[in-house]
């Protein structure tokens, strides 16, 4: 297909129009971010946006002082069985389960390596907001309890070991929706083009920060022993 073969991400942004920044390991993300960031190239970072929250604040700090369009999200938030439920009127939204798999790498903080799809499965339908979080750990399974503004509760199901399904489930005053399948990588790949053409980003860099620091505040609350930890504290 003519693909170049370069040596650097310098060079490569030379040669190019947009960057995806697909290094399974997120810890160089923000290295690799940099001088993509200075080419101003529009930039999308496959999960997760980075190693740890401090440097995914850092990538979006220079996209934004860089004003260069970035934007970072799991494939599950653009299913079309995710689409379906949270286009579904169920009233107000008061609750959401989502359960998915969660394994860990020792050189990832626990949910950032897998767990990042199912949260960001419960930051589709309930979007930012959440205040304080819970977690209770076993080696097989997590449960982080979310409490977002308005009293509404988020509850991931992190799987480990065994089976490694995927839901959502969404509980509102006038019924409840149930994500039914799976779904592909098709409709993501759809949105970076567009992201690409337009420079919209369709996760705004608050969004993907509010999930990692979701993620980061349970992991400070298995170090503390079960106790809730607010958002605003990470």
């Amino acid at each position: 297909y003519g693909v170049k073969i370069v040596p650097t991400i310098e060079e490569l942004c030379q040669q190019v129009d947009a960057v995806l920044l697909e290094s399974v390991d997120g810890r160089p993300h923000l290295a690799q971010a940099r001088p993509v960031i200075q080419a101003r190239k529009r930039l999308f970072i496959d999960k997760p946006v980075a190693g740890s929250l401090r440097d995914a604040i850092e990538i979006y700090r220079l996209a934004e002082q860089a004003k260069v369009p970035a934007f970072s999200a799991s494939s599950y938030r653009f299913y079309l069985s995710m689409q379906e439920v949270k286009q579904t009127n169920v009233g107000e939204i008061r609750s959401v389960i989502s359960y998915g798999p969660a394994h860990l790498e020792p050189h990832h903080p626990d949910l950032f390596w897998y767990g990042v799809h199912p949260t960001e499965a419960l930051f589709t339908i309930l979007g930012p907001g959440c205040e304080t979080v819970v977690r209770s750990t076993t080696p097989d399974t997590d449960v982080i309890t979310g409490t977002w503004s308005g009293g509404r509760i988020g509850t991931l199901h992190a799987l480990r070991t065994g089976p490694t399904p995927h839901k959502v489930i969404v509980f509102g005053t006038k019924g409840v929706a149930e994500q039914k399948g799976s779904g592909d990588y098709a409709p993501l790949v759809r949105e970076i083009m567009r992201f690409f053409q337009t420079g919209i980003a369709p996760v705004s860099p608050a969004e993907t920060l509010a999930i990692f620091s979701f993620m980061e505040a349970a992991d400070e609350s298995k170090r503390r022993g079960g106790v809730p930890v607010r958002l605003d504290e990470i």
